[in-house]
């Protein structure tokens, strides 16, 4: 079975060069290779959250950032100085830079969702052929059992691909947990099948600290070995566990969401 990836990309529009520090660069000597310094650093960031993170290679980020994107360290040091003198970088006690903007601008996608938006303009693009033809009963005939075949392949795939809401449960965990890898998803979408009590596994996993992938997935597993799948089972479930407790110590019963 294919592995699903999920692309990432920065949605950069001309807000952004209207932004008053992106403007007031255009006053600075060197400012438009700051500009360019910074959209790579936000493209840099994408796959980790929109962190960069101080690897410990070099003495600081800055050098691992020039060695990184093949610029001088006199270029990046202006970069990061200016940028988070705006607020845009931030650095943490870990030396670590986050890029709040580029959280505001990443979009992403993953393999799945681009064939199925490719396949669907394709499929448009062959109706409008169609109506170009030529009054030929045998071939349209032909077309139009071609056509009936392939929507009802299509029509297979998104109850597949839309029998839970993917790309929601995708930006949720984004949202309260933090970017996951095309494993990560694929591992989540195996529990489809269940009614929507992923996004209460992601919910309660976040709510008690446990921001993990690893942790999500125990929940999970857990539920669907106890052949829990829908979310008045979790509710019950939940239900149960603070009846026994009201009746016993806390160190004698598990809570269903602590594994």
């Amino acid at each position: 079975m294919a592995r699903t990836k999920i692309y990432f990309w920065l949605k950069i529009d001309k807000k952004f060069f209207d932004n008053i520090f992106i403007k007031r660069l255009k006053t600075i000597p060197g400012g438009y290779t700051m500009t360019v310094i910074y959209i790579r650093l936000m493209l840099e960031s994408l796959e980790s959250d929109c962190i960069l993170y101080y690897e410990g290679y070099f003495d600081n980020l800055k050098e691992e950032l020039a060695l990184k994107l093949d610029v001088s360290e006199d270029d990046i040091d202006m970069t990061m100085a200016y940028f988070t003198k705006c607020g845009l970088i931030q650095i943490d006690e870990d030396k670590n830079a986050e890029l709040p903007q580029a959280k505001a601008l990443v979009q992403q996608e993953t393999n799945q969702a681009a064939y199925m938006r490719e396949y669907r303009k394709q499929q448009r693009e062959q109706k409008e052929n169609l109506t170009m033809l030529p009054e030929d009963l045998t071939t349209l005939s032909m077309c139009k059992t071609e056509i009936e075949i392939e929507i009802e392949l299509e029509e297979e795939i998104d109850k597949k691909t839309s029998s839970a809401p993917t790309a929601e449960i995708s930006n949720y965990y984004q949202k309260r947990i933090g970017v996951m890898d095309g494993q990560q998803y694929q591992i989540l979408t195996d529990y489809l099948t269940l009614d929507g009590i992923e996004l209460e596994a992601i919910e309660k996993a976040a709510d008690n600290g446990k921001r993990s992938f690893s942790y999500i997935n125990s929940i999970l597993k857990n539920w669907r070995q106890n052949g829990i799948k829908t979310m008045t089972q979790v509710e019950s479930e939940q239900r149960q566990f603070q009846q026994e407790k009201q009746g016993q110590s806390g160190d004698d019963i598990q809570d269903p969401f602590i594994y």
